[in-house]
């Protein structure tokens, strides 16, 4: 008996000797939010024009509203924003001239919506809702998911601005795939250009951008948004991570919530956003899940990492909050009772 409770003694101590490791420590920023047993609002989102879709889902949580609302809220206001070409309207076409929209959305409950390669309807995000709560299935992809959309009321469009268009005819003269990273932050290259322009960029560029958005409620139930027109110039139907559960986003109710921006196909090729989530259940930081899932994709392909842009964006159930990259030039914005709307530079690999 004694040597029982010698043994379980030591075991306590080594569990608690494990909890101030790096493993599980939390960067400066990321503070918790619950209090009493009552959870205090948090939001964040991918990339600086996230502040703007913040205060939209803000508006939901401050009122004690659902998490799910406040993110379907937030992500359809870049969705909207013509300047935005990297998702939603305006979004720059694929090589065929065509505006393609990928978006997916989750609940507290596990209970999950999302549209691939969906044409002529601006809030993919709450057609994606629509495929939740409506039909028995998790996604629907092209021509399905656009007669879903319309048979659901919504308004079918032409995506496809001018401006967009001319840069997409720009491009086709060479038809080039070289991409520059980072184009989504808009004070990347400063002492050049504050922002970037489809019409000031060389003809081949092309983005590789999302806005993902995982907000905590009131209630201490989380929930996320993911939603983008994908990469530039792509192929006609191509598909990234952005709509697939498990990679482009992720949420847990009982641990927590991941979503991801950046090339798409390397994010699925390690299921990233469900690779951070369950190492948050084992006990790592929001920030070290997410380092460790860009270090896992540096270590399938290291020469292929160092071309390209990816990031993880996680919280935990108790709203503590963090990023990593794997080049440097990714951000991400908070709001919060405590964090107003602050824009925080996610650490790097690279």
């Amino acid at each position: 008996m004694q040597d029982r409770r010698h043994f379980l003694k030591a075991a306590a101590l080594g569990a608690a000797a494990l909890s101030l490791d790096g493993i599980t420590s939390t960067p400066a920023h990321a503070a918790p939010y619950v209090k009493g047993g009552k959870a205090k609002p948090v939001v964040v989102s991918t990339w600086d024009f996230g502040r703007a879709a913040n205060e939209a889902a803000w508006e939901v949580l401050k009122k004690g509203g659902r998490a799910l609302d406040a993110v379907e809220a937030g992500v359809r206001i870049p969705e909207a924003d013509p300047n935005n070409h990297t998702v939603g309207y305006s979004g720059y076409p694929d090589r065929d001239g065509r505006v393609t929209l990928d978006a997916c959305i989750m609940d507290e409950l596990g209970n999950c919506g999302s549209v691939a390669a969906l044409e002529h309807v601006v809030h993919a995000i709450s057609v994606a809702r629509a495929v939740m709560e409506k039909t028995p299935h998790v996604m629907l992809v092209g021509d399905g998911a656009l007669q879903f959309a319309l048979a659901n009321g919504f308004k079918k469009e032409n995506l496809l601005t001018p401006e967009s268009e001319k840069a997409w005819k720009e491009w086709l003269k060479k038809s080039e795939y070289k991409p520059i990273m980072n184009i989504e932050n808009s004070s990347y290259g400063a002492g050049k250009e504050t922002t970037f322009s489809p019409l000031t960029l060389p003809g081949n560029v092309y983005n590789h951008d999302t806005i993902g958005m995982v907000a905590l409620d009131a209630d201490g139930n989380l929930s996320g948004a993911c939603t983008t027109s994908g990469m530039a110039y792509k192929m006609h139907g191509r598909v990234g991570d952005s709509p697939i559960i498990g990679a482009g986003l992720y949420v847990d109710n009982e641990v927590g919530a991941a979503t991801s921006t950046g090339v798409g196909e390397e994010v699925i090729r390690v299921v990233g956003s469900f690779l951070v989530v369950e190492l948050m259940r084992q006990g790592y930081s929001p920030e070290n899940a997410c380092k460790e899932a860009v270090t896992r994709i540096v270590k399938k392909n290291p020469a292929r990492a160092k071309g390209l842009q990816v990031g993880f964006l996680a919280i935990n159930k108790k709203g503590q909050h963090g990023a990593y990259c794997l080049q440097k030039g990714f951000n991400y914005a908070v709001l919060s009772e405590k964090e107003n709307n602050v824009l925080i530079d996610g650490k790097h690999y690279f």
